[in-house]
């Protein structure tokens, strides 16, 4: 008994032993994996950390380019890959889910940490992003009761289903931090801040509702709220902008976090192309290190593409290049990427001094400092700063001469040796080629829209106007309005074989009007001024005309309050003018309404689509070119590797099928802008280094680059093509099979679809 005592006596204590063993080595793990933070930085692992960041969308990109892009942005010197999370892509319609191909999260999050990187999931759920209705489902805007981004019990109800259900997919995967996954840091809403005081007290109510719904989830890693400067403890307020050197957090225990700078800009249809130079960019973030900052997301690091009816806006193209570091199509874009991974390795040299001591600012002139920052273990690093716009400086500091040129920061290992200026740029530049295949597009049909059926096919009808979007729900960018005008053979305009005056007031965003199965004109707005008016004569016949209004749009809009309320469409009034009776107003009388167009009722863009009668065959050489026609062709993959696109030069406006896979929107509509000098010196804006104004927005041209000028100590250049060579749409290799590709085209107005080539894109490294 006594030795049986004893016996479960050192089993029991045995058993203790290896259980506090155990839980020591638990409790040691989970303080290993968990994230907080302090007044100096994010801590992972115990310790302080300078982070470098960039955006790479999973939808913008395809899953077989994922990991390119991850291990390009890791060789760049980046340490975490940020992305949004697309609700609209997700969720499309009430509680069904989709994560499938390039809407695979988990799979993108999964490569991010195989290469060793961490993740920031901005969650949002809204994410403005250039993305159509801003990342929202468009049937949120139909739930009973609801106002968005406020306090609003329908809407918080439907954001805390999403946002759960996204943290419940990472957790599931142990994808969080805290799980020993690599996601560090997640962000609750977006850019609430200016919207924030339309909503009153509504808006601070939902922004606190908002912070304790994300730090409820239980994470383990940090939350943070971008550009929302009265962000709830425990949740991280952080800056976006060009520059974010003037920010500080809401409270003095938080971090300097810089979620967005943004590395150019985006284009629409209609303006120009946006060039950041790479000096300021590292300006900005050189400057922004010097003032105790520690995290900066580059915005973008990879734009990529908005495929299929992505893009919002309005108007907003379908390439989201952004003059990111790594392109639209996944190649290296030179300086930016090298000159920018200089940088990160300079920060990186200087990182223990950064996180251990705050900076000491000595002034060196009248636009010269000094930032020193001195460990007390001994690490020693100086940013020096020159922000005169026109003059290079000559400094001492620490005994030493430094030059430094104008607008810029030299960085300092062990405050003596300059590793890095922000200005010298020397990186050997990449040339990239567009490049003809020789590919040829085959087997050429075309069918063309019945615009004299459409008042037949027509199943709804109602006296007056209605908005477009409440009738289509976003299902296509195309509805029909058409209405019956009888004309008297009395009429004086008749006689005087005159014509009459047509106005059509629409919301957005454009509109073809078609009179008696006859394009009359068309009319579009911009991403500036959405509203639109169409006036133009129009010939009208003794007897009954038929008025054909097809109504489209181009991407919903992104920003904003009340997302609810927003409306595109024709809204009227629609007037007829030069009457014997005066004005004709047809705005409340009887009105018919058809969603989209045939050919997508008969689903052309297909592979799988059953074989049309109406498709007719033959050369296009000889056939008159008609607005609302489909082309179908089918051609070979060109062999290798390199990145392919199409050149849209000879067409007006539509969409684009590569194997049922949506391209995108093209419009060669002419871009506007202020196209002359650009300088990396003095304040980016979007005002500064336009292109291409004059050409069609989404262009490829040869372009006379910024550092060419700078080995010639010429800041200042003009930023002009000096060859227009492509209007080229990115087509995904992986959407390709070797043989027989369908290639789908719809065209709105009119162009010479056999015009339309297959091209390659190149990159050649010379030195200047």
């Amino acid at each position: 008994m006594e030795a049986n005592s004893a016996s479960s006596s050192s089993s029991s204590s045995s058993h203790w032993f290896f259980l506090c063993i155990a839980m020591v080595f638990l409790s040691h793990n989970l303080t290993h994996c968990n994230v907080t933070y302090d007044r100096k930085a994010l801590v992972i692992d115990g310790q302080r950390r300078i982070l470098l960041s960039g955006s790479i969308h999973y939808p913008r990109s395809t899953p077989e380019m994922w990991e390119n892009l991850v291990l390009k942005a890791k060789d760049g010197g980046l340490d975490v890959i940020d992305t949004y999370v697309f609700w609209n892509l997700h969720e499309p319609s009430p509680g069904n889910y989709n994560f499938e191909g390039r809407y695979d999260l988990v799979q993108f999050i999964k490569l991010v940490k195989k290469a060793g990187l961490y993740v920031h999931l901005r969650i949002g759920p809204y994410i403005c992003g250039e993305w159509n209705f801003g990342g929202f489902p468009v049937w949120l805007k139909y739930v009973p009761g609801i106002s968005f981004r406020t306090d609003n019990e329908p809407f918080k109800q439907a954001m805390q289903n999403f946002t759960q259900k996204i943290v419940q997919m990472m957790k599931d995967e142990s994808l969080f931090q805290s799980q020993g996954g690599p996601i560090i840091l997640s962000q609750i809403e977006n850019e609430y801040e200016p919207e924030s005081k339309s909503f009153g007290p509504d808006g601070q109510a939902y922004v606190e509702w908002a912070a304790n719904m994300a730090v409820g989830l239980n994470t383990g890693v940090p939350w943070v709220m971008c550009k929302e400067y009265d962000a709830p403890d425990p949740v991280i307020n952080t800056c976006n902008g060009y520059y974010c050197d003037y920010f500080s957090p809401n409270k003095p225990y938080k971090p300097t976090l810089w979620t967005e700078a943004w590395t150019g800009w985006f284009s629409d249809f209609g303006g120009p192309n946006y060039q950041r130079p790479v000096e300021d960019l590292a300006f900005a973030v050189a400057r922004f290190i010097q003032k105790g900052g520690s995290f900066v997301n580059y915005y973008m690091y990879h734009g990529g593409t908005n495929f299929g009816r992505t893009a919002g806006g309005p108007f907003i193209t379908t390439s989201y290049d952004y003059d990111a570091p790594i392109d639209e199509y996944g190649l290296i874009r030179q300086p930016k990427y090298d000159h920018l991974k200089e940088l990160h390795k300079a920060i990186k040299l200087c990182e223990n001094a950064l996180v251990t001591s705050d900076p000491n600012v000595i002034a060196l002139g009248s636009y010269e400092q000094a930032h020193v920052f001195s460990s007390e273990s001994g690490d020693c690093a100086a940013f020096l700063s020159n922000y005169n716009l026109r003059s290079n400086a000559r400094v001492t500091f620490n005994n030493m001469h430094y030059d430094l040129p104008r607008w810029s920061i030299s960085i300092l290992l062990d405050c003596q040796n300059v590793v890095f200026n922000t200005a010298t740029v020397g990186i050997e530049a990449s040339r990239v080629q567009m490049v003809s295949t020789n590919v040829k597009l085959e087997s050429w049909e075309t069918f063309n829209e019945d615009v004299g059926s459409v008042e037949d096919e027509s199943p709804m009808t109602s006296n007056g106007l209605l908005e477009q979007l409440n009738i289509t729900r976003d299902t296509s960018d195309y509805l029909w309005y058409t209405t019956s005008v009888q004309i008297s053979p009395s009429e004086s305009f008749l006689r005087k074989d005159a014509s009459v005056g047509l106005t059509v007031q629409s919301a957005g965003h454009g509109i073809h009007v078609f009179i008696n199965g006859q394009l009359s004109g068309s009319a579009f707005g911009t991403r500036q001024r959405k509203r639109f008016s169409f006036t133009e004569n129009i010939n009208l016949r003794p007897g009954e005309n038929t008025i054909s209004i097809l109504s489209i749009a181009v991407g919903l809009p992104n920003i904003g309050t009340h997302f609810e309320t927003w409306n595109i469409g024709v809204l009227g009034p629609v007037v007829l003018h030069g009457l014997d009776e005066g004005n004709r107003d047809l705005t409340w009388q009887k009105w018919s309404y058809k969603v989209g167009l045939k050919g997508e009722a008969n689903n052309l863009s297909s592979p799988n689509s059953i074989r049309s009668t109406d498709w007719i065959r033959g050369s296009l050489a000889a056939r008159e070119q008609h607005p609302l026609t489909w082309y179908k062709a089918f051609f070979d993959a060109p062999e290798g590797d390199d990145p392919l696109a199409l050149d849209m030069s000879s067409m007006g406006k539509g969409q684009i099928w590569i194997n049922g896979e949506s391209i995108g929107r093209y419009w060669t509509t002419t871009a506007n802008g202020n196209c002359s000098e650009c300088s990396y010196v003095g304040a980016f804006r979007q005002t500064k280094c336009h292109f291409g104004c004059g050409s069609p927005t989404q262009q490829w041209c040869l372009q006379a680059p910024s550092y060419i000028n700078m080995f010639l100590d010429v800041s200042t250049y003009v930023p002009k093509c000096v060859t227009v060579l492509f209007f080229r749409y990115h087509v995904p290799r992986s959407w390709l099979k070797s043989t027989r590709n369908l290639l789908v085209v719809f065209e709105e107005t009119g162009g010479d679809a056999s015009k339309i080539s297959v091209l390659k894109r190149s990159v050649t490294d010379n030195k200047f």
